[in-house]
């Protein structure tokens, strides 16, 4: 690669990795920027005449990327509890398949495994933005799910990842295409102005971009670490989703990353191993009243925490199998668990706090 193309490949890895963590604060307008970056990387690529070795596994790579910020995003702003249990169910559902597509290499997973999370969490923001989310149960999101699923998602995953149809090139070999798509986009938008807009229930509040404000009883770092060091537990729910998380998406990263000699399966283990002491030390760190309030102080901290536990790791075992350990893996492995888990550690005592107010709610229903 020539020095400018160099230069537009990390801006535009930069943007990709970066861009995402503004989605826990402005969850709408930043995901949006994410579906565009993801559309337009590619053209950027092909404009100067680079094409760039194994497009298909950085793009899903780092597609999960966004989408797993995105969904720590849902435990820290959804006030609705049957929106996120359908949101939970879909990422997970859509990164076990990306990880089968990428060690098998049949398209047809990705059918399957539809990404129906990234339009759900538009569609749940979209929402939100005007009226509370609480207001519908589980079957209402479900059945959002489903329409999203069935009637955009597959065709779109069918268009792109089985019959890999570039939708550039598409318009390009047939003019009439771009009009016949501005013309149907104005007359649904004329459809929906003139019979569905006035049928839209009155607006809550409002237009807001922003998230939500945290619960009272959470809004703050202290009260989120307090409930953490108390109610927390290495042998819990919380552990296991951040181990099947980081595993999972290290494995997809590993595809890409160069230098990653350990198999699948000991990557997963050794992430996993980092992920539990992670948490043990973080729980005995909280319970004797040691911690940082500043998340990016908590990130830092948890860094610099996790490149000894591996450099004392590469001093006691063998690491790989000439002993050896890739310094550029092992550091972008160490970030993505380092943050992931700073996030997931501040705002799963968001979201439980949720799930016991709505406990509270239900036994006080059935007095």
């Amino acid at each position: 690669m020539s020095t400018t193309e160099t230069l537009v490949f990390l801006v535009v890895i930069g943007s990709r990795f970066f861009v995402p963590l503004l989605i826990p604060k402005f969850p709408l307008p930043t995901i949006i920027a994410c579906l565009v970056l993801d559309a337009a990387d590619q053209s950027i690529f092909q404009t100067m005449g680079y094409d760039p070795p194994g497009y298909q596994s950085y793009d899903k790579a780092m597609d999960v990327w966004y989408l797993a910020m995105a969904w720590l995003a849902t435990l820290r702003n959804w006030s609705s509890l049957p929106a996120f249990r359908v949101a939970r169910f879909l990422y997970f559902y859509r990164l076990v398949g990306v990880v089968a597509f990428e060690l098998t290499g049949v398209r047809a997973l990705l059918l399957v495994f539809c990404n129906t999370f990234e339009y759900f969490f538009i569609a749940y923001e979209a929402i939100r933005s005007r009226w509370r989310t609480v207001r519908w149960q589980l079957r209402w999101w479900i059945g959002v799910a489903a329409f999203i699923w069935i009637f955009i998602k597959l065709p779109q995953e069918y268009w792109i990842h089985v019959a890999q149809l570039d939708f550039t090139d598409f318009l390009a070999d047939n003019p009439w295409a771009g009009p016949t798509i501005v013309v149907l986009a104005l007359l649904a938008g004329g459809a929906f102005w003139i019979w569905g807009r006035p049928r839209l229930l009155p607006a809550d509040h409002a237009f807001r971009l922003a998230a939500d404000p945290l619960p009272q009883e959470m809004d703050t770092a202290a009260k989120q670490i307090l409930e953490y060091a108390e109610r927390g537990s290495v042998r819990s729910v919380a552990t296991l989703e951040k181990v099947v998380l980081l595993g999972l998406l290290s494995v997809i990263f590993s595809q890409t990353l160069p230098g990653v000699r350990s198999s699948n399966l000991e990557l997963f283990i050794g992430i996993a191993a980092v992920v539990v002491i992670n948490a043990a030390v973080t729980l005995a760190l909280y319970r004797r009243q040691v911690s940082v309030e500043s998340t990016v102080l908590a990130f830092a901290a948890r860094m610099v925490g996790n490149i000894v536990l591996v450099v004392l790791a590469a001093w006691l075992l063998p690491f790989g199998r000439d002993g050896e350990i890739n310094v550029f893996a092992t550091l972008y492995f160490l970030t993505m668990i380092s943050l992931l888990t700073t996030f997931h550690d501040r705002w799963y005592p968001v979201y439980r706090s949720r799930v016991a107010a709505d406990q509270e709610l239900a036994r006080g229903s059935q007095l």
